[in-house]
């Protein structure tokens, strides 16, 4: 069992790193959920501290080893109807072979579901078919609704596609 924090304005430069490391690396260490359709940054500190002050139920919530290094961190934002949302799950690329993803995910649920959650939601961008796949090993479904992609809008990247879209995912807790 793991034990999640919520993260403090301290923990924003590591979240950064990690969050743009995990989804936006190249090279020898780079994640198995590498958004290759999208160049620049993920986030950054700026985005954070914005999106968190848009949304003040909702936190990041940072998982640390013994030794106090960030392993992995992720978005939680409780919803209506007892619906939360998670997002920017992110753990250590050059550790995945760990199974740390599926360690955080399920800790990411416990916490939700110790506050009242009772179903947990996620978007994911359309072309990512693995990603999807793993989610829907761990019990997620696509619910058929779509979102649109922020075009425009370069907080989280550029895209180099045009046929971008979020699914909605959903599994009961």
């Amino acid at each position: 069992m793991i034990r999640l924090r919520p993260a403090t304005e301290a923990d924003l430069a590591e979240i950064v790193a990690l969050s743009n490391w995990a989804y936006r690396g190249t090279g020898e260490a780079a994640s198995w959920t590498v958004e290759s359709y999208l160049e620049g940054e993920r986030t950054t500190k700026d985005t954070l501290r914005a999106d968190l002050a848009a949304t003040p139920s909702a936190q990041i919530l940072t998982w640390r080893d013994e030794a106090g290094e960030l392993q992995g961190h992720c978005w939680l934002e409780p919803g209506a109807d007892d619906v939360w949302y998670l997002g920017l799950l992110s753990v250590r690329p050059d550790r995945q072979d760990r199974k740390l993803g599926r360690t955080l995910l399920s800790a990411a649920e416990d916490y939700a579901r110790e506050r009242g959650a009772r179903r947990m939601q996620m978007t994911v961008i359309n072309v990512r078919d693995t990603l999807i796949a793993w989610y829907e090993r761990r019990g997620y479904g696509l619910t058929g609704e779509t979102r649109a992609f922020p075009y425009g809008d370069d907080r989280f990247g550029k895209p180099l596609r045009d046929d971008l879209c979020f699914v909605v995912l959903e599994r009961a807790l």
